[in-house]
């Protein structure tokens, strides 16, 4: 999961995507101080140790 972090005076607001490119795209037509983040969590399938 991808997230977007914009900051400003009053507000913080966050955006989640799925995909890396939609999260990219948006990113590059936001305004303002803004993180783009990739949220890993540590059971994900991915990470799982191989077994013999």
């Amino acid at each position: 999961m991808w997230v977007i972090t914009v900051y400003s005076k009053e507000n913080t607001t966050m955006f989640e995507f799925e995909k890396e490119e939609e999260a990219r795209e948006a990113f590059g037509k936001m305004q303002g101080c803004k993180i783009l983040s990739e949220v890993v969590y540590f059971n994900d399938p991915c990470f799982a140790l191989a077994t013999v």
